[in-house]
């Protein structure tokens, strides 16, 4: 196993410390204490660098390994999958996926605590879509600790989220120069925003862009600052627009009017599918969540998408509205909406590309929807290969290559 000595040898510090708390995690189910949140551990274990964790390790150098072993399966598999997407002529093949913060209970807070702003969750200020803001149950790091270590524990997971793609997707990029911060327990609007040192992340992520030959993507929606999206593109990192929210006023802008500086994407996870917005299967979740727009009804909300739909089909430039249920023409038109536009990348998410009604994720929920539970209609390694799925994206292949 001497490539997997290796690996853990080059996993260093960070590795380390991840296998410990996974073996010390799964002790403490094992031994009945049922606590997933460090903090509620035995006071000894709290302490990441202390003598009960030293002797712990010590003691169970075999569920440590296994845990190390993990991480060594996982990364051999995105490593493959990065090689037989580049063989298979892909020009990017897998794009990552870098969170904003981290969870409060999880290995890299236990192992950082003097880095990060325990007792903080990141969340988002009341807005016209949310009236009472969020919090996100997610710490972050402080950026006096990020400057005070060189940034060490940014480029970590730069680094890490770079290793085996051609491109990586920094979740709410505004958290490079401000993150609403909520102390546990506050309501959101009781936060305030923290500032972060732009300038020297962002030229530390084109160093890291240009040393993995990777592409950048930064998610910008939401309360994006003046003047943001435009310093994003100054350093060469590409924004997202998103179909639904590329209006100006009620209108959809028209293919033309998309930025080249950013991606254009149907959906996201938070998001409704294409299918699920023309039926209105978001609204069937979010009215009895309690989850409609500050003044709004179910029926003023139909009443809404409704124009809205008439709108979008306006934009798509085609005749004749169809109804909520025939949705899956009405993709493969905004699949070739989107494909027309000078933005210089298009992504489909596998929910569209399957024309699936349900959402991944709605936001604002707990058990009120199956957040992350539901299966895709097809098996992941065929998926490509159904021919509803070949035909959408030979239609998008096709409307590209006439731009």
């Amino acid at each position: 196993m001497a490539a997997f000595q290796a690996f853990r040898a080059a996993g260093g510090q960070n590795l380390a410390d991840h296998a410990v708390f996974e073996a010390l995690h799964q002790r403490q189910f094992g031994e009945g204490r049922g606590q997933w949140n460090w903090r509620g551990w035995p006071e000894g274990f709290r302490e990441s660098r202390g003598p009960a964790v030293a002797g712990f390790a010590r003691r169970h150098p075999q569920e440590v390994s296994f845990h190390a072993f993990l991480q060594w399966v996982a990364d051999k598999g995105l490593a493959q999958a990065q090689d037989s997407a580049r063989s298979a002529g892909m020009g990017i093949g897998l794009i990552s996926d870098l969170a904003v913060g981290a969870d409060g209970g999880g290995s890299q807070a236990w192992s950082r605590q003097e880095e990060m702003l325990i007792g903080c969750s990141i969340g988002a200020p009341p807005d016209l879509l949310n009236s009472v803001g969020q919090t996100w149950g997610l710490t972050a790091f402080s950026p006096r600790a990020f400057a005070a270590s060189g940034f060490a524990s940014f480029l970590d997971m730069l680094r890490a989220a770079m290793a085996h793609a051609g491109g990586v997707r920094i979740d709410h990029i505004m958290g490079l120069s401000r993150l609403w911060m909520v102390p546990d327990g506050a309501p959101p609007a009781h936060g305030a925003y923290l500032a972060y040192p732009f300038d020297d992340l962002t030229r530390l992520v084109a160093l890291e862009s240009h040393r993995h030959r990777a592409i950048v993507i930064g998610e910008d929606l939401g309360t994006v600052p003046e003047g943001f999206r435009e310093r994003l593109a100054a350093r060469g990192i590409l924004g997202m627009r998103v179909l639904w929210f590329e209006r100006e006023g009620a209108q959809f802008k028209p293919a033309d009017a998309y930025s080249p500086d950013a991606i254009a994407v149907t959906g996201t996870h938070d998001l409704p599918t294409v299918t699920g917005w023309w039926s209105g299967r978001d609204i069937d979740w979010r009215s009895p969540a309690g989850l409609l727009a500050e003044g709004n009804t179910e029926e003023t909300e139909r009443s809404g998408r409704a124009e809205d739909r008439a709108h979008l089909w306006a934009a798509i430039g085609e005749d004749g509205v169809p109804p909520p249920d025939q949705s899956e023409a009405v993709l493969d038109a905004a699949l070739q909406f989107l494909a027309e536009t000078p933005s210089p990348l298009v992504v489909v998410p596998m929910e569209d590309a399957l024309a699936l009604p349900e959402q991944p994720n709605l936001p604002g929920t707990v058990e009120e929807h199956p957040n992350w539970r539901r299966r895709l209609a097809a098996q992941a390694a065929h998926i490509l290969e159904e021919p509803a799925v070949q035909r959408r994206l030979h239609l998008l292949d096709t409307a590209r290559s006439k731009g």
